[in-house]
Order: C-alpha cells, then sequence, then structure tokens
C-alpha cells in the first residue's frame, strides 16, 4: 500500500487535538494515538526560539544510523504512555504497545526501503500501527495521521520529503485561543503567545498559497459547528469519504465524552468557544485584536468579537 500521510498543524490551544480526536474514527484513517511529536534536537533555524523543536518537522544527521534516527525522534506522548505509563497522563486508557517492538520494526522498514527523511516518517507511521496490538483496525484504512503542534510552520518541507503527504491547519480566534492558554500553569504573556499565534498563519496562509492542493486550512469555530461538514470536506479533498463518525470525537473508535486530556479544550462547541472568548477583560481583547490584525480579515475573525 502506498505510504499517505495527513499531518494535523495548530497553534497552541487552537484546537488540533479537537480535530484529531474527531478524525480518530473515520474508517479509512490510521489516527496517531497522541501528539506525534516527530521533531529531533537536530533542528536548528530561525524559528527554533519561538517553537520547540519537538512539534518541527525533523532533521536527521548525515552520518546517523537507522537506530540513532529513531532514538532521536522526541514523540514524547507515546514514548513516556509506552515506557513509564504511571507517568503519563493517559496512564487511564488501554494501550498496548510496546516501544522496542516499534523500534525493531521501524529499523526492518528502513532496512528494506532505504533512509531518508521522508522514508524515515514512513516508518515511524507503519512501525507504531503495526506494533499497537489492541488498534482498532477497520480493514479500509489508507492514510496516516499524525498531529504536531505548529508544524505547518515547515509545510514545505513535508510536502517536498513526501511526495503523498498534505498538511491540514486548524486555526482559532485569538481570543478563545489566548484565553485557554491563560489557564495553563506557566502560561505565556499575550504578546507572546499572539506573536506565536500570528506566526503560524503566516506559514499556512503562504503554503496554502504555494501549495493549493496539497496544504489545507480549516477553521475551529466550523468545525465544533459542524464537524462532519468542515472535516468532511477536508477528507473529500484528499480522496476520502465523508465518514459518519466525523460527528464526535474518539480515541481509538471509542467516545469521548470531553477531549481533555488530549488538549485543553474540554467541550468542543461554538458556545463554549465563545464564552471561553468572554473571559478576557475588556484591555486583553483589544490588545490581542492589535496584535493578530493583519490575520483577521485573511481568517474571517473580523467580527468574531
Amino acid at each position: 500500500m502506498e505510504f499517505r500521510l495527513l499531518m494535523l498543524s495548530a497553534m497552541y490551544e487552537n484546537g488540533g487535538n479537537t480535530v484529531h480526536r474527531f478524525l480518530d474514527g473515520h474508517p479509512q484513517m490510521f489516527v496517531y494515538p497522541f501528539e506525534s511529536q516527530l521533531g529531533t534536537h537536530l533542528v536548528q533555524d530561525h524559528l527554533t526560539s519561538v517553537f520547540p523543536v519537538k512539534y518541527r518537522w525533523p532533521r536527521f544527521a548525515l552520518d546517523a544510523t537507522p537506530l540513532q534516527d529513531y532514538r532521536a525522534i522526541i514523540d514524547e506522548e507515546c514514548k513516556v504512555r509506552a515506557r513509564t505509563p504511571l507517568v503519563s497522563k493517559f496512564r487511564h486508557i488501554p494501550f498496548a504497545f510496546s516501544d522496542d517492538e516499534r523500534c525493531a520494526l521501524y529499523l526492518d522498514y528502513v532496512r528494506r526501503q532505504g533512509r531518508s527523511t521522508g522514508s524515515n516518517m514512513e516508518a515511524f507511521f507503519r512501525a507504531t500501527f503495526d506494533a499497537w496490538k489492541d488498534y482498532r483496525f477497520t480493514g479500509e484504512q489508507e492514510l496516516y495521521v499524525g498531529y504536531s503542534p505548529i508544524v505547518g510552520v515547515d509545510a514545505d518541507r513535508i510536502v517536498a520529503d513526501i511526495s503523498t503527504a498534505h498538511v491540514l491547519h486548524v486555526v482559532r480566534n485569538p481570543w478563545s485561543a489566548y484565553a485557554d492558554t491563560k489557564k495553563r500553569p506557566v502560561p505565556m504573556s499575550l504578546e507572546r503567545y499572539v506573536t506565536a499565534w500570528s506566526l503560524t498563519q503566516y506559514h499556512a496562509l503562504i503554503f496554502r498559497n504555494r501549495y493549493p492542493d496539497r496544504v489545507h486550512i480549516v477553521r475551529f469555530e466550523d468545525v465544533v459547528a459542524d464537524p462532519k461538514q468542515a472535516l468532511g470536506a477536508i477528507c473529500e479533498k484528499i480522496g476520502l469519504k465523508r465518514a459518519d463518525t466525523l460527528d464526535q470525537p474518539t480515541w481509538n473508535g471509542n467516545l469521548l465524552e470531553e477531549v481533555y486530556p488530549w488538549g485543553t479544550i474540554r467541550r468542543a462547541s461554538p458556545a463554549t468557544n465563545r464564552a471561553t472568548a468572554a473571559e478576557l477583560s475588556a484591555a486583553e481583547i483589544d490588545k490581542v485584536r492589535v496584535w493578530a490584525e493583519p490575520y483577521l480579515d485573511p481568517l474571517n475573525y473580523r467580527n468574531f468579537l
């Protein structure tokens, strides 16, 4: 089967995990169990000071072995759940998976198909689902789905490294997004958060213009209003069916009452989204508007508040 990949991207608290969970039950998709934090510490560029390298598209050393490549992939959430489950925030969910077995399968794939960034990523995703013993196979799966926050800043590298890859960037209005990030134990300042929010939207818009058939943008507001319509349209663009499962968030096909702890957005609904934005003070609302100004019209958020 030809390797096909859909990478999800979203700024923090923009609904990437929510969309990931809405796609989870699609019968034609192999959906990664957690954030697929594919980056390596070899990612060093002008964006490294803004975004954690674990969320970036990986880079590998030219003289590394396949085993060194595998170990370089950060993939924190999956490796913690597999190797030290009692400290994982996902310890409550069944997950029959061995990281050692996945490593062995990965090495076998790379031995057969060669070593490159694209080949390494194909081996990584294929080996993950080969090693996941209680995964819900439908017999229809033909597309792998990963999610790394802000990986859309590397969309040009993704589509260059994997000729069949697509990138779906999720954007949420900056007021609700900032209000949710304020709830983190150590939140980013308003200026820093909205600067990073703007930078991710800049890359998403630029790369969608450059690769209109392979880079896509969906608004969180449209997803929570009608997930089957918003995500079904994306599915059809990439050659999949508009499945009924898109109407509800799941994990390994099991219905989730709330997306947390996969993401900080617990209830995905238009009312909750607007109520979250309204938690900000009038001064904060105005300041977010000033910092996000260039992207309000392109993303249709001018009149959100």
